[in-house]
């Protein structure tokens, strides 16, 4: 990203901030991190990035479209070309049948492409809080690469 001159900015819900976190622990992030968005909840998601309170009734905000949307918002709602998105389910509750505990989108801008990925997670909820970051980072790095 810095030899671009790319920012990033996240929008994250069930990560609380913490991929944030992760990106602004490494020394000089100040020079790529533009800025996090913690969206826990739909109203946060429409007033922060943007997302359409229509999507989040008909798909849940833990769907493909929610996350393409936070994806899209938080480049639209900041200075960064890129982003990483994340909606899920932490656990221990709020699960069902089609979105069981631990079911994370992920969503990712470069450039003006959206890249979206649904992954399910293994664990208690500090484990799918950690495994949802460091996904989130990986493929980052792998979509930049």
């Amino acid at each position: 990203m810095l030899k671009k001159g790319w920012l990033l900015a996240t929008a994250e819900s069930c990560t609380g901030g913490m991929i944030s976190a992760a990106c602004t622990d490494l020394a000089g992030s100040s020079a790529w991190f533009e800025r996090g968005f913690v969206t826990y909840s739909n109203e946060a998601k429409t007033e922060l990035l943007g997302v359409d309170a229509g999507l989040i009734k008909q798909h849940g905000a833990v769907s493909e479209e929610v996350v393409r949307a936070m994806a899209q918002g938080a480049v639209a709602r900041s200075r960064a070309q890129v982003t990483v998105a994340v909606t899920g389910v932490a656990g221990p509750t709020g699960g069902s049948r089609a979105k069981p505990v631990g079911t994370v989108w992920f969503g990712w801008s470069a450039a003006g492409q959206v890249t979206s990925e649904c992954m399910q997670f293994e664990g208690d909820r500090g484990a799918v809080r950690a495994a949802t970051v460091r996904h989130a980072l990986q493929r980052l790095v792998q979509l930049l690469g």
